[in-house]
């Protein structure tokens, strides 16, 4: 039996910490029990700092890691595509297996237990299957054009068989309503619904908002400007299109687990549609990654007043300077700062372990669960995250 204790402590699933608490876990890690201390001057491991529970990084590309500092901030979605386009291949594929692995080991001694992580290709695969840090691989498909269909969903379904060759938690996931026809938003949704899993890029931009509402905006610019196919205008938000499409899949209720990422231009009408019909929803944000394409943060007030099961992942290193969960959360508490600190270590914890459907051994640090045990140090006197705030795995 171990035992370590802190000023503070999270368990993930209470927003109100433990003041000079404790957590003692068996040699696997396993939580044995978490309590006050009665002397923390007699603790002989008491540490400055917050403990709390393994992150869950609810969205990552970590494929993209070898695109770190290469992209332009500010640019805007039709931009940022520009850059993926020109940037994606600009190196080898050694040199991105490296920067993937490089990047998954960062993740987990800062105190990644478990993410949610995009692929497009299998250059992670390998890397993944040998990693401590569990991930669920959404194999995200593209395509504008309503003819190739059919054939881009036998190819991720390859990509599928070859995921699962390596054992890793893999399915087909769409991108986003901007970067698909119709049919391919409902085939790969299909494929995705039938694991039980889906993630969607979602909201992410006012550009996808006018391409969806009017057939305007620069990114309706840019994508007619490469004469590809744009979805149909529909006069409502995209979130709402989305939904439609899902419904053509099959009838409701949507029991599935579906992670809608982003979210930046969320709005009641569509948070009411989609609640109307999906009824395992989480909704993940990426705040420095919104920050960095469009100087934009979702309505966390309007996401709170509805009660959404809020998420927290990274993005790529394509889009943020870093995969660091402390960082996001800091900018979240700064930027909302009626937001407790605690509420948020949920979204960065448990909330993510609940999509993932994993709260049985991740995401709380409650007794018999085996989360990993991370410290927060560099924090202010009154308990709350700094700039220099940085995190490290325990065990």
């Amino acid at each position: 039996m171990k035992r370590i204790a802190a000023e503070y402590l999270y368990t993930g699933v209470e927003t109100e910490p433990v003041r000079n608490g404790f957590v003692e876990y068996a040699d696997d890690g396993t939580i044995v029990a978490v309590g006050v201390c009665d002397d923390p001057a007699s603790e002989p491991d008491f540490r400055n700092g917050i403990i709390v529970p393994g992150f869950v990084n609810a969205h990552c590309h970590l494929e993209l890691s070898h695109l770190k500092g290469k992209f332009r901030k500010g640019t805007g979605m039709a931009g940022f595509i520009d850059q993926i386009n020109e940037l994606r291949d600009f190196t080898s594929v050694e040199n991105k297996k490296a920067a993937a692995a490089k990047w998954l080991d960062i993740l987990w001694k800062q105190g990644v237990s478990a993410m949610a992580d995009i692929s497009n290709c299998d250059e992670t695969f390998q890397i993944k299957s040998q990693s401590p840090l569990y991930t669920r691989s959404f194999l995200e498909v593209f395509g504008t054009e309503p003819e190739d269909c059919d054939a881009i969903i036998a190819d991720v379904r390859k990509l599928a068989a070859e995921a699962a060759s390596y054992g890793i938690d893999a399915a087909p996931t769409p991108h986003a309503c901007y970067t698909m026809s119709p049919d391919l938003v409902t085939a790969a949704s299909a494929e995705g619904l039938a694991s039980g899993f889906l993630s969607y890029h979602s909201e992410e931009s006012d550009e996808e908002e006018a391409l969806l509402v009017s057939g305007t905006g620069a990114l309706a610019d840019n994508y007619r400007g490469r004469h590809l196919s744009t979805p149909p205008v529909t006069g409502k938000p995209s979130l709402m299109y989305f939904v439609d499409r899902l419904l053509k899949v099959h009838e409701p209720p949507f029991d599935e687990h579906i992670l809608l990422v982003h979210n930046v231009c969320l709005t009641r009408e569509a948070l009411d549609y989609a609640l109307k019909y999906l009824k395992n929803v989480w909704w993940a944000i990426c705040p420095l990654s919104n920050i960095f394409i469009h100087n934009a943060l979702p309505p966390i007030a309007l996401m709170r007043e509805n009660g959404l099961k809020i998420a927290l992942g990274t993005d790529s290193l394509s889009s943020n300077d870093t995969l660091d969960m402390i960082a996001e959360m800091y900018c979240i508490s700064r930027a909302f700062p009626d937001v407790p600190l605690g509420e948020i270590i949920g979204w960065a914890t448990f909330n993510g372990a609940d999509f993932l459907g994993k709260t049985d051994t991740l995401g709380s640090l409650l007794p018999g669960r085996r989360p990993g045990i991370v410290l927060i140090g560099n924090i202010a006197p009154t308990g709350e995250l700094t700039r220099e705030s940085h995190s490290e795995r325990i065990i």
